[in-house]
């Protein structure tokens, strides 16, 4: 083995950098994130990944209700801001931006990690889906992320990282997912045309396509169960992913490893995506 000294040595004449040396830093950085409604949120586990790697938060709820939930999860957190912002409103989002601006300089990450549908609309055959809800499910879920990304865009650094959250479905079908399948499918495309519109400002946007997680909505969908045990048995790795897999990657598409990286969609499934039969 190499002498300590003349490892050293080495590193510095090839110039290695200490992102290559050190765990991901983003000090100094600054993330909103959109979806946090308790503790098993994906965007909770998000959240806590980029505030441990260094970055303040700005956590964006829905209502007064989600707030309180928010709240008791954040108490005793430094570095942590609340503001309240109805992404079904472009007025509720601006205001929230002009809020941002008036407490923070730029915004260096945007997680937007929103989906919603009528329950009824989560069940039973897609072909009984009403126009009500096939629109309320676009608007939400995929629609939402388009104005964030406009109204926000003044505030974003150069090399910028916005992250959205997909599945499957967006491509196959998975009976019960019904409506929400395309919305991921819309939110996917919108990743796509939006990764050609903010590279301009060298501004990157990717979505992770997650394998099945307990979380609030998920609970929501009509054959939940059968979905997660398939997965962990079809999958190459023959288990389910965690939060933390998940979050892990969002650090990645955060940071300054992910700079060549725009408009794709990562699975994050234990391999799932993969399997043809």
């Amino acid at each position: 083995m190499l002498p300590l000294e003349h490892i050293i040595l080495f590193l510095q004449k090839v110039k290695i950098t200490e992102s290559i040396l050190y765990p991901i830093n983003l000090s100094d950085k600054t993330a909103l994130v959109f979806g946090v409604a308790n503790h098993r949120s994906i965007a909770w586990s998000i959240a806590k990944t980029l505030h441990t790697a260094g970055a303040n938060l700005i956590l964006a709820y829905q209502n007064e209700r989600l707030k309180d939930n928010i709240s008791k999860i954040t108490e005793g957190i430094p570095n942590i801001s609340l503001i309240e912002c109805d992404v079904s409103s472009d007025k509720n989002i601006e205001q929230l931006y002009n809020e941002i601006g008036e407490n923070f300089d730029s915004i260096d990450y945007i997680v937007h990690s929103i989906a919603f549908a009528n329950k009824e609309d989560l069940s039973g055959e897609f072909i009984n889906t009403p126009r009500e809800g096939f629109l309320t499910a676009l608007e939400i879920s995929a629609y939402s992320l388009i104005p964030i990304a406009r109204l926000g865009a003044h505030l974003l650094e150069k090399n910028s990282s916005i992250i959205t959250m997909t599945f499957q479905a967006s491509e196959r079908v998975f009976p019960g997912y019904n409506v929400m399948a395309i919305a991921k499918s819309a939110l996917e495309n919108s990743v796509r045309n939006l990764a050609y519109d903010l590279g301009k400002k060298q501004v990157r946007i990717n979505a992770i396509s997650a394998g099945p997680l307990d979380t609030l909505s998920s609970r929501a969908i009509s054959g939940y169960k059968d979905m997660k045990t398939y997965n962990a048995n079809k999958a190459p790795l023959q288990r389910n992913i965690t939060f933390e897999e998940v979050a892990n990657t969002a650090l990645f598409l955060c940071s300054n490893l992910s700079t060549g990286i725009t408009g794709e969609v990562i699975h994050v499934d234990a391999g799932y995506n993969i399997m043809g039969i």
